[in-house]
């Protein structure tokens, strides 16, 4: 075999796409979504078809094996590979044309189905298939894997969505399929000539739509189905070509669906009821039971009483009426409202992730037997007998999935790391394979068989059905390099488990990044780019589209970094470091990660390590170091030659497009300590406002405009003084975590033990949230750590629990802004929301990221990011509104961020609320 280095050479002259054999571009790809990792050699990004071919050719000549990869959202470990990865989603993602009249549309393989969707909605059309992934998986993988989704009861998979495929082989020659044999490779017409009973008795006869396995779709070059070599293609994962170009058939969108969600007693009683429903014409036909959900039906009201739902979609509400009186349901839900609708279709498409974590803190769950199906009518005894062989097994998981279709999705609690735990893994997977096909059904649903299912084929399949996979793919790739180990002649289910090249034993902190790596099962939300919404993940891979600055991305270049075997110089590689530099630690992967991913904590772990004993970048110090800083500024009453002095020099080791924000000339402590005499006695409970290094040193009108309310409320306000406290935000964000701890430790000496019994008020929300979970976990040992997280309140929080009764001043002002992204992530808005409410304070605040996020904006090299980030919604958001519109923002940075980016002002929830007092508005009681 030709040697990595030559292979690079020889692609990088003949390709104009980019070719990278580095590090970090290898362990972006060595995992998908599943159990799996295999480690290419290299990553190419063609640019075009002309590309593919080269690449394809040089590696044929070099005896190469080649892997086609889209979004890398695949569960079975298809879109992993130990040749060159061709990513397709770089510059292979246009839609290149869409003809409304025959409701067709030409794509790309990289093409997100998000984005066909929403260019061909305002045609009223879409393309039916919609798998859960649907706002990062791409066209190109779904042909790979025939990927079906939630509507296809209606529409079908998306074998039954295609109509011409441009295909690829391994050696560069070029096919166009579609229905008949033009385009066909050499042999294959003989092929299915002399295999027509096996074709007709093995895959033809007794079939249902679900069943994806294997070349399950070779029936479709019957004579008698019209010889349809473009569906025949469908679901090959990869292994007999590469799809350039794709004409896909779009479907009419219903004007108006309605959503009807049905509650049974119990998940068999849902499974056996939805068989049933699919006379009345359902577009989808979704069913969970309540240890998916946990507890979603009580909080809030979302689904109706039961403990397993059937979430029915129908075109109409006639349809859905008619639907709702025949339904022999234990309770029922109509819902018309889209917003409503989406809110419960959120449930639903976290499932995956959701799914991967145990409740009750029992460990992680995973992929592996994620979408067996079998004939809808078997469901419900399918799903009893399942429940029951995981008992036998002592393992656990949480059923879910496409019941309309038969198609089960779970994720089971194996141990994949100990020998033991993967025997059990091996025999378990052997006995739901014989129970899937008991039950007349498919080991793939949907998602294809890849390395987890295909070894098992044979028990589905027969020998003849095999044999002739065999040489389908032979007919295809003679030389066996299109994903070799994949659907024929596979790896073994229990071979090249990602989990075990991890260390077995780590210590500390190091085991939660080993951990959170690992806990990283690649369903990759954070690569969702869809506009809008409340949500912050990720920000930097929203403006970059680069996988390295996703927090999968991350954390696999985290998890390789573990494992030493491409990634070799550990905690000190610039790799990773060069990954975690456009991590704004906004934490919004905390909360909008299904399985809870910190990738802000495991950068502060990173920092911590990859600095340690070295001189660190001059930022680490100066933004590191704020707190200090400002101190001492303070002290020496220096604010106004500071000020003077920033507005004409540059930090050194600062973005110089920057400029500093001036600092207070008198600290929100010195005010109050002047103040006090007639403050802060009034009220029976008595509130510590704490004085964080924002509100003391740089804004100390929002910490004077909240005491002004906390009085009117009738609470009293204490305020620790001397300068000692602080939540050590700073030091934690740029890995000086030592240093954290000792501030950490003065803090809460200095707090003593009054300030612990009561709320604790902090108005930056990105130092409530460095309290309430980076102290606990940075002094996991100091029981006033746990007490003092435990007492944080927000502004909104603290007025709702100790002044329910408080009418605010009734504002009545239209507002627009940001909510911070530690806010959202840790410390929820909820409360934030009803107290706009009850003042009349109207309009959504921007979800997503201001962008600055504290020390991010002032680093050199972030400026372009950091503009970047606030241009997705903040700024549009703040344009588009009326002139009278206030601008709300409770964080520092993003009321820094909109002042330097727009010159507006932004104020604390507290200022608005004291400039109503002290303009005498009241709410009406």
């Amino acid at each position: 075999m030709t040697s990595p280095g030559e292979i690079e050479r020889t692609l990088r002259a003949g390709l104009r796409g980019e070719v990278d054999f580095g590090a970090a571009a290898r362990a972006l790809a060595t995992m998908d979504a599943s159990n799996y990792r295999r480690v290419p050699v290299g990553v190419v990004a063609p640019r075009d078809a002309e590309d593919v071919a080269a690449a394809l050719r040089i590696c044929a000549d070099a005896g190469v094996p080649v892997v086609p990869r889209g979004g890398g959202t695949s569960i079975a470990g298809q879109a992993t590979g130990v040749g060159v990865v061709l990513d397709l989603t770089r510059h292979m993602n246009a839609l290149v044309s869409v003809d409304r009249a025959a409701r067709t549309a030409v794509v790309q393989p990289g093409l997100v189905l998000d984005r066909l969707r929403e260019a061909v909605r305002p045609y009223g059309l879409t393309f039916g298939p919609d798998p859960s992934t649907h706002s990062r998986c791409t066209l190109g993988g779904m042909i790979g894997n025939n990927a079906c989704g939630a509507h296809s009861v209606a529409w079908g998979t998306t074998a039954d969505n295609v109509e011409e495929l441009a295909v690829t082989t391994f050696g560069g020659a070029a096919h166009r399929l579609g229905t008949g044999w033009a385009g066909a490779p050499a042999g294959l017409r003989e092929l299915v000539a002399g295999n027509l009973a096996v074709l007709r008795t093995g895959l033809a006869a007794g079939s249902f739509s679900r069943r994806i396995s294997g070349y399950g779709g070779l029936d479709a070059l019957l004579p008698e189905r019209g010889v349809r070599l473009a569906r025949a293609f469908c679901g090959s994962e990869g292994t007999l070509g590469v799809v350039t170009e794709a004409v896909v058939r779009l479907v009419e969108l219903p004007p108006e669906p309605v959503l009807v969600v049905l509650g049974y007693p119990d998940e068999s009683a849902a499974a056996d009821a939805a068989a049933g429903l699919l006379g009345h014409g359902p577009l989808t036909v979704e069913g969970m039971a309540e240890d998916l959900v946990r507890g979603a039906a009580g909080s809030g009201g979302l689904l109706p009483r039961g403990g397993a739902w059937l979430f029915v979609e129908m075109p109409d509400g006639a349809a859905a009426r008619h639907l709702l009186r025949e339904a022999d349901a234990l309770d029922a839900l109509l819902v018309t409202e889209p917003a409503a609708q989406r809110a419960l279709w959120r449930i639903r498409e976290d499932a995956a992730g959701t799914a991967t974590r145990m409740p009750g803190g029992g460990g992680m769950a995973w992929p592996g037997w994620e979408d067996c199906a079998v004939p809808p009518a078997r469901l419900g005894a399918y799903l009893r007998d399942f429940r029951a062989l995981l008992a036998q097994h002592g393992l656990r998981g949480t059923p879910y999935g496409h019941f309309g279709e038969g198609c089960v999705h779970v994720r089971i609690d194996f141990d994949l790391v100990s020998a033991e735990g993967v025997a059990r893994f091996r025999a378990f997977s052997g006995e739901l394979a014989d129970l899937v096909v008991a039950h007349g059904g498919s080991l793939s649903g949907e998602h294809g068989d890849g390395q987890a299912r295909a070894e098992l084929l044979p028990r589905m399949y027969g020998p003849r059905v095999i044999e002739l996979f065999g040489a389908y793919k032979d007919v295809w790739d003679p030389a066996g390099g299109m994903n070799p180990g994949i659907l024929v002649r596979p790896a073994r289910l229990d071979e090249n488990l990602r989990f075990a090249v991890l260390p077995l034993a780590a210590s500390g902190a190091a085991e939660g990044v080993a951990e959170g790596a690992a806990r990283c099962v690649g369903v990759a939300k954070c690569r969702s780019a869809e506009p809008g919404g409340p949500g912050v993940m990720c920000p930097s891979y929203r403006v970059t589209g680069e996988e390295r600055h996703s927090t999968r991305g991350r954390a696999r270049l985290l998890h390789e970094m573990l494992a030493g075997e491409i990634i070799t110089d550990g905690w000190r590689s610039a790799e990773v470091a060069e990954a975690l530099d456009l991590c704004l630690s906004c934490k919004g992967c905390r909360s909008d990660c299904p399985v809870g991913v910190d990738m802000a904590a495991y950068k502060a772990e990173f920092l911590h390590r990859h600095w340690a004993g070295r001189l660190r970048p001059l930022s680490h110090y100066t933004l590191g170091g704020l707190p200090a800083w400002l101190r001492l500024i303070a002290a020496l009453r220096a604010a106004g030659p500071v000020n003077a002095a920033g507005r004409i020099l540059r930090v050194p080791g600062l973005a110089r497009e920057r400029a500093l924000p001036p600092v207070a000339r008198v600290p929100f402590t010195r005010w109050w300590g002047a103040a006090a005499g007639g403050l802060g006695g009034g009220g029976v409970l008595r509130v510590t406002l704490w004085p964080d290094t924002f509100t003391e040193y740089l804004a100390p009108e929002a910490g004077r405009a909240a005491v002004r309310v906390l009085e009117a409320a009738g609470l009293g306000v204490t305020v620790p003084t001397g300068g000692r406290v602080c939540c050590g935000l700073t030091y934690v964000s740029t890995g000086r975590l030592d240093r954290a701890r000792t501030v950490l430790l003065r803090t809460l000496d200095a707090l003593g033990e009054e300030a612990l019994r009561g709320p604790v008020l902090v108005l930056e929300p990105s130092c409530a949230a460095a309290l309430r979970t980076d102290l606990p976990a940075l002094l996991p040992e100091d029981p006033r750590a746990h007490r003092l997280a435990g007492a944080v309140r927000t502004f909104a929080e603290t007025l709702e629990e100790y002044a329910p009764h408080w009418a605010p001043p009734r504002l009545d002002w239209p507002v627009a802004g940001q909510t911070h992204c530690h806010q959202h992530a840790v410390l929820g808005d909820a409360a934030d929301r009803r107290l706009r409410g009850r003042a009349g304070l109207t309009g959504e605040l921007s979800g997503g990221c201001c962008g600055l996020a504290g020390n991010f904006g002032f680093e050199p090299g972030h400026h372009a990011v950091s503009v970047a980030c606030a241009e997705e919604q903040l700024l549009p958001s703040l344009r588009a509104a009326p002139p009278e519109t206030a601008v709300l923002a409770d964080g520092f940075s993003c009321r820094t961020q909109i002042a330097q980016l727009t010159g507006r002002r932004g104020r604390h929830l507290a200022e608005l609320l004291a400039e109503g007092l002290a303009e005498g508005a009241v709410e009406d009681s």
